[in-house]
Order: C-alpha cells, then structure tokens, then sequence
C-alpha cells in the first residue's frame, strides 16, 4: 500500500506541477501560489471533520514549517517551469527533492531490503537520466530554470522530511498547519503590497485552483505512504512525479523527448517494480 501512494503522489504531484506551471504564463508565481496554497487550505478544512487524527503541538510546529518550505520551493518550481523547458526543471527539483529525504531517512536508521535499495538507485537514476534530456545550450533563460529548480527541490525536501518527523496518530493535521502557514505569509506579503495578489488571464485561474486541490491530495498521499513505509523509499518514489510532468509537456506543448529521458522513463518502471516486490517498505 505505501508503494501504491507513493506512486499514485508522484502522478498528482506531476500533474499539478504541470498545471502550476502553465497557470505562471499568465500570472506571477506569487499569485499562483498565494491562490492555489487558498484552494488547498478550503479543501483541507472541508474534510477534516470526516478525519481522525490527534496532532499533538510538535505535530503542528513541523507541519508548519514544513509548509513554509514546501511553499518556497513550489513558488520557485513554478517560476522556474515559466522560465525554463519542463522537461529539464521538473526532474531537476525531483532529483534534489529525493536526495534530502532520502538521506536522513538512511542516516536516521532505515535499512532497505537489497531488491529495494537497487530499486532506490535505480529510481534516482531515472530521475537524472530525464533530466538530461533538452536543450544544452545553457541560454540564460535555462540558467534561470535549473537554479529555481535546485532550490525547490531543496524546499520539497525539507517538507518532505518536516512531514516525515510527525507523528503517526496526527492525521491531515500537519498538512493543514501546513496550509495555515503558507497562506498565512502570502496573504500578509500581499496586504503589504511585496506580491502582486492578481491573476489577470482566464486560463490561469481555472490552472491554479487545479494545481492547489492536485498538490493537497498528492501530500495527503505523501503523508500516508510516511505512516506505511520507510522514508528514504517513500520520497524516492514519490519524486518520479517528473514522469507525469514530461508526458504532459510532451502531450501538450509538444516539447521533446531525448532518447536519455525514454530510457529514464523504462528505468523508473523498473525501480518501481522492484520496490514494490522487494519487501522493506
């Protein structure tokens, strides 16, 4: 079951990153943000009279800085993806977003089956092997890309280990902190006229509310892989998200693939296949 949400976080991760980024060519990042992070909060609130759950303040604490990070690096994501190609900023993030969680969940004392650490090698292979398709000219406009991307995937790692350090009996409450956070210095960064609030294009808004209700469902996914599975194998997994980005940049605009990221793609099939049979997750 952990192996299921963590893929099926990776997909919904994938597609509203893709709708994050399409919403950011007719508005700024800012705004897409302030505004899909909006649509999150609602929808978690909806729902949580029909959750269980106990969060205790630590719970709450991390979930909320957590979502302080996650916000930066989804802001960033979006901004970067606006700059540059999607096929070479989504696996970028994805490959710094695996590495952090991955690492401290090694370090802190998981231990992996061996099918399912060469699973984890080979997932984070795939992850590289698609990002080095595309453009390698090195415009400034790709320059720009790649950096925004590192450093989301330097927030979504810090939300993913955030997240991770709660507490198995919390529920949704971390994401909700999590929400509450986000919004909460968006709104004030607005108020104080930093961000511009306003998304002017049709198209954008439909975009950034689908974005917002795909990125609450992919981190409620996320957080119950965490309660099912190890973390260094459940962030691994739930960072191939830029398969789903790619097929839909492909799909859509028409970007094309490399044969490098057709073989990254094989290889994350793979590693989800042994990760799925090898046991320790």
């Amino acid at each position: 079951m952990a192996v299921l949400l963590s893929l099926l976080s990776a997909a919904v991760y994938g597609v509203g990153d893709f709708c994050g980024g399409m919403a950011t060519k007719g508005a700024s990042a800012a705004a897409v943000l302030l505004w899909s992070h909006g649509v999150g909060l609602l929808l978690i609130v909806a729902v949580m009279p029909f959750m269980s759950g106990t969060a205790t303040t630590s719970d709450l604490v991390l979930g909320a800085l957590g979502g302080l990070a996650g916000a930066a690096g989804v802001g960033l994501l979006y901004q970067a993806l606006a700059i540059g190609p999607m096929i070479v900023v989504a696996p970028v993030a994805a490959l710094i977003a695996a590495a952090i969680p991955a690492s401290v969940g090694l370090v802190t004392g998981d231990r992996p089956g061996p099918a399912v650490g060469v699973g984890m090698t080979l997932a984070l292979v795939a992850i590289v092997a698609v990002c080095a398709g595309g453009d390698r000219t090195l415009a400034p406009s790709l320059r720009r890309g790649v950096s925004g991307a590192i450093g989301a995937g330097v927030g979504f790692g810090l939300f993913f280990v955030a997240l991770a350090a709660t507490g198995d009996n919390a529920g949704l409450w971390p994401l909700l902190a999590a929400r509450m956070a986000s919004v909460s210095v968006m709104v004030l960064l607005a108020l104080s006229g930093r961000i511009d609030p306003e998304i002017r294009r049709g198209p954008s808004r439909p975009l950034t509310a689908s974005a917002g209700g795909l990125d609450l469902v992919a981190n409620a996914c996320y957080l119950l892989a965490l309660r099912q599975g190890l973390l260094s194998v459940v962030a691994v997994l739930s960072s191939l998200y830029p398969v789903s980005t790619i097929v839909l940049a492909r799909v859509v605009l028409g970007e094309r693939f490399m044969a490098i990221q057709r073989v990254g793609i094989v290889l994350a099939l793979a590693a989800t296949a042994l990760m799925a049979t090898g046991g320790g997750i």
